[in-house]
């Protein structure tokens, strides 16, 4: 997974509309002490300079825990802050388009279908997001849900290829163990740690859910 490999088990999305950015340090620390790898920003509805300011603040602090930083869908943002890697959808800038311009940055990319796969094992990503494994209320355009089994399908033949699959869309603490049990290398998640009260117990109920998987 490039020249430097990241802990992806466990990803925290995070929008500049649900989070103050002077809050961000706090939050970023209750997520580590619960096990987070990384965060993603993800802001669809924040303007270019209000991305930037907010990346920046999350750079200082996941570079201090010792946590990834990614940016979906923004290249530039993604560039300008630093970060680790970007996120790419299918109708995003091409996996080979971000790595022309920006050589060294990691890509991972989105995967719902057999046709996306194979676009996806021909351009070889950083790591897979695939899913939607349930229904979700994230992302409006999202595919029907695969649910664990349709994971297992798209995630095997990558993982045989040596590209990491993290599993994404409406898991929860209660679906967790089934996705790890179909093979996920990591889950990315919103709602189940962002819409808890206590998120650092809400990070470690969906890694504990690892263990009792196996």
């Amino acid at each position: 997974m490039g020249v430097h490999a990241v802990d992806l088990s466990l990803i925290v999305l995070v929008d500049p509309r649900q989070v103050a950015q002077d809050t961000v340090p706090e939050l970023l620390s209750d997520l580590r002490r619960g096990g987070a790898t990384a965060v993603q920003l993800r802001g669809k509805t924040s303007t270019t300079r209000e991305l930037l300011a907010y990346g920046e603040t999350m750079r200082a602090v996941t570079k201090a825990l010792g946590m990834s930083l990614w940016v979906d869908d923004r290249l530039d943002v993604a560039w300008a802050i630093g970060a680790d890697g970007l996120h790419v959808g299918q109708d995003d800038m091409p996996v080979e388009v971000v790595r022309r311009l920006v050589p060294g940055l990691r890509v991972g990319l989105s995967v719902g279908d057999p046709e996306e796969l194979a676009y996806a094992l021909a351009v070889r990503p950083d790591y897979l997001g695939v899913g939607p494994v349930y229904a979700t209320r994230s992302k409006l355009d999202a595919g029907a849900p695969l649910g664990p089994d349709g994971f297992r399908a798209l995630a095997a033949p990558a993982q045989a290829a040596g590209i990491p699959v993290v599993a994404i869309g409406g898991i929860e603490a209660a679906t967790a163990a089934a996705v790890w049990a179909a093979g996920a290398d990591g889950i990315a998640v919103i709602g189940a740690v962002m819409g808890q009260a206590d998120k650092e117990a809400a990070c470690r109920s969906l890694l504990a859910a690892r263990g009792a998987s196996r």
